[in-house]
């Protein structure tokens, strides 16, 4: 049964009337390749009718049945998600619902059509989907990110809705057949590229604004290199959807995009509950300068060469540790937090005073962060460690036991 049928004859002319304009005309295909285990590889067209539709949208906006369906949409208060997500920044006017829910139905459309010979079947279909998302009592949120330079032997759960797990089989490329240019290289082959972050939220029906997911992922990006020291990075693109149908392809952080130098890493059970308390804890950067800069300045230290890494590394623990005594007293209260015996903290010492950091100077740097982060308090880590210096209580305890 139609909830709204206003809305479905003024979809429905739209449609029509842009399959007139469009009939005979020649699409775009990807050419799809499937890799199998034991035997070759099998390969398929697809249609890139989405692209299609977007080159042609001018002439399609200027259809006066564009119009009509536009005055329909603005009669209902659920479109509104579909239209603020479309646009980024909240807006609801008529090119926004044009884009974000006229394009997508007659996209929807002309893929189970296979292009735009009319089927009033596809239609239909498109037409019952479109009415769950707009008028269901609640609707799934989902964003997807390829990972790269990590491997997994089991889903790992990162918290607030965000899970690392295996790629499914053209889950991607089923709603984005344009995915594979926008994929990184060699994804779904290599061990270290089988990944991907996952977003999932359910939204209220009358929730209008959809997660931020690109700062989300990123966030979850940074707690894995911090958790395991491993050369990750996800995207470049973030591919949303919602219930189910595609939403946006939007770009993810630069910083969490781009791979740094290093080997792959694998998550085990420890480091992904690891992540998970790190990236929940990542929050109290904003409230925290100090910390905030140092976890910038020793994320860009991973894509920089020397002598700039050495530096990015030695301002990231003086921002961590420096107080007011500079690098000097911060490489102090790291060896004194990180080292468990004597010599070790000698050592570490005089590693962190050097003019180039050594591999194990550089990883105490990510172990003073991932410690500062899961103590919760900077200010009262700096304090227990100039404590422990006086002789006035014991060193704090390590909460980190994977290096």
């Amino acid at each position: 049964m139609l909830r709204a049928p206003h809305l479905y004859e003024s979809l429905r002319a739209f449609c029509l009337a842009a399959f007139a304009v469009e009939r005979g005309a020649q699409l775009p295909f990807a050419f799809e390749e499937h890799a199998t285990r034991d035997g070759p590889s099998l390969y398929e067209y697809r249609p890139l009718v989405r692209g299609f539709v977007e080159e042609q949208s001018p002439t399609l906006r200027r259809l006066p049945d564009a119009r009509h369906a536009i005055a329909d949409l603005q009669r209902e208060p659920a479109a509104a998600i579909f239209a603020r997500a479309h646009s980024g920044i909240g807006d609801t006017g008529d090119e926004a619902l044009f884009r974000s829910i006229l394009l997508p139905m007659l996209t929807w459309t002309a893929e189970r059509c296979g292009g735009f010979d009319w089927q009033d079947e596809a239609f239909e279909a498109a037409y019952r989907d479109l009415e769950r998302t707009l008028f269901g009592t609640a609707r799934t949120y989902v964003a997807l990110a390829p990972v790269v330079g990590l491997s997994a032997g089991r889903d790992a759960d990162l918290g607030a809705g965000i899970t690392l797990r295996p790629i499914v089989s053209r889950e991607i490329s089923s709603l984005w057949p344009e995915a594979r240019g926008l994929m990184p290289p060699d994804f779904g082959r290599d061990i270290d590229r089988l990944l991907v972050l996952e977003l999932q939220r359910e939204l209220d029906h009358d929730e209008a604004e959809p997660p931020d997911a690109a700062a989300e992922l990123a966030d979850a990006v940074s707690a894995l290199r911090l958790a395991t020291a491993g050369a990750i990075a996800a995207g470049p693109v973030v591919f949303e959807r919602l219930d189910f149908r595609p939403l946006r392809v939007a770009p993810l952080l630069p910083i969490a995009a781009t791979q740094p130098r290093g080997e792959p890493a694998r998550l085990d059970g420890i480091r992904a509950r690891l992540t998970a308390d790190l990236r929940e804890k990542l929050t109290l950067a904003d409230d925290d300068r100090g910390l905030g800069e140092a976890l910038d300045r020793w994320e860009l230290s991973l894509f920089s060469e020397e002598p700039f890494r050495s530096a990015q590394l030695r301002e990231a623990l003086t921002c961590l540790f420096g107080a007011d005594g500079g690098v000097w007293a911060a490489a102090i209260r790291a060896a004194v937090l990180l080292g468990e015996k004597t010599r070790e903290r000698s050592d570490l010492l005089e590693a962190l005073r050097g003019e180039r950091l050594p591999h194990p100077a550089r990883d105490a740097v990510r172990r003073a962060l991932v410690e500062t982060l899961l103590h919760g308090s900077r200010a009262e880590l700096v304090v227990a460690l100039d404590d422990t210096l006086l002789g006035l209580r014991p060193r704090p305890s390590s909460v980190l036991r994977v290096a």
